[in-house]
């Protein structure tokens, strides 16, 4: 894959032409970048980067595994990666062989750190045998299915997704596979037969997560321009996923004769489904909202419960404010709340002590798991 100039890499946005970004599920690796899957909700729309359909390399991947992992945030062991989830799909045909490098890259150090790969495009089983070579890191391949049918939100048939997902989960070994049911959107994809097929992808998968559509202002604009209709009448700065389509699909998820796992394999957040799937804790520290572990298995609650604990004031103080909090933090037994920290230093603080850590200016709400407020009842949530 040929390199972008330095002109041409100048000529991008800042955040696009950054190639490490702290995401809340871990440091995304994003070197190259180019999709001509078009998605109407892809966030390439934040980066002004919709309309580079033919994938691009800033760097080798030597290079940017050597970025990856000299990082200041990179944690060796701890710090959970993803690769290729923001600015291309890494299945790609012209893709893939760098997936593949950058996955063997990191395994010959040695590194045992979760590693993301986020796909709807096709994996066929002499990929799996690729992906079940790695012995080192802990991989998980997250398959994101929509079900949409409109071609101008969804140009990709859901149908390579599904039999993606199939033959991961056929093939697996050593790596784990996800359902990542995404985005739905109320009357769009959240229908019965929406849900019974996300129900029966779901048995083929290790875990299962459920998301909703994050509707920035960029997408929305985009939206508007090609005719498409708005899904909500306003945008928002979190993922939105109204109560009723919640409660809609845990009612049909629900395993009334199973008191170990009653919703199965189900699970509202991604690094929740991940750590299940290899049979660990979860790396965000989940365990302390305990209104959103009400649906996951209880054999994985024990073992979230065993890993979790409050960290130490004085030592998360004295990090937070080494990172440039501006008050000194406050510790409840859901969070950490901090002031004056953008995200990367707060998920760096979350992944280190394995606890939630919450921006004081933008609080969490009960029941909403860190979603947006749309589609929620305000009032009844301060009952």
């Amino acid at each position: 894959m040929p390199l972008l100039t330095n002109e041409q890499i100048s000529a991008l946005k800042p955040e696009l032409a950054d190639t490490i970004e702290y995401r809340k599920s871990g440091l995304s690796l994003n070197h190259i970048i180019g999709c001509p899957l078009d998605c109407g909700y892809c966030v390439r729309h934040l980066f002004s980067n919709f309309e580079l359909k033919t994938p691009r390399a800033l760097m080798s991947d030597e290079a940017a595994v050597d970025l990856l992992t000299s990082h200041p945030y990179f944690q060796t062991d701890v710090t959970p990666i993803q690769i290729f989830n923001r600015a291309t799909d890494p299945m790609l045909p012209v893709v893939k062989p760098h997936t593949f490098n950058v996955l063997r890259l990191l395994d010959q150090r040695g590194l045992k750190n979760h590693v993301l790969v986020i796909t709807r495009w096709r994996v066929e089983p002499e990929d799996c045998d690729i992906l079940n070579s790695f012995t080192n890191i802990k991989l998980t391949v997250l398959v994101t299915h929509s079900g949409i049918k409109d071609p101008r939100i969804e140009p990709v048939d859901s149908q390579i997704a599904a039999r993606s997902l199939r033959t991961l989960y056929e093939h697996a070994q050593r790596y784990r596979t996800i359902l990542y049911w995404r985005p739905i959107v109320p009357g769009l994809n959240d229908s019965d037969a929406d849900i019974d097929r996300a129900l029966e992808l779901s048995e083929h998968a290790h875990a299962t997560v459920f998301t909703g559509l994050f509707f920035r202002n960029e997408i929305a604009e985009y939206y508007e321009s090609h005719g498409i209709p708005m899904p909500y009448d306003e945008t928002a700065r979190r993922k939105i996923m109204p109560e009723v389509s919640e409660q809609r699909i845990l009612a049909r998820f629900r395993r009334t004769d199973d008191i170990e796992a009653p919703y199965g394999e189900l699970f509202r957040k991604t690094s929740c489904a991940v750590t299940y799937a290899h049979g660990e804790p979860d790396y965000n520290g989940h365990y302390g909202i305990r209104d959103l572990c009400d649906i996951c298995p209880m054999s994985q609650l024990a073992v979230c419960a065993s890993a979790w604990k409050k960290p130490d004031l004085d030592t998360v103080n004295s990090q937070a404010r080494q990172l440039g909090a501006t008050s000194d933090v406050v510790i409840t037994d859901r969070a950490v709340i901090v002031e004056g920290l953008n995200e990367p230093p707060r998920y760096w603080l979350q992944h280190t002590h394995g606890y939630q850590v919450h921006d004081a200016a933008k609080p969490h709400h009960h029941r909403r798991h860190g979603r947006a407020d749309i589609g929620w009842d305000k009032a009844k949530e301060e009952q």
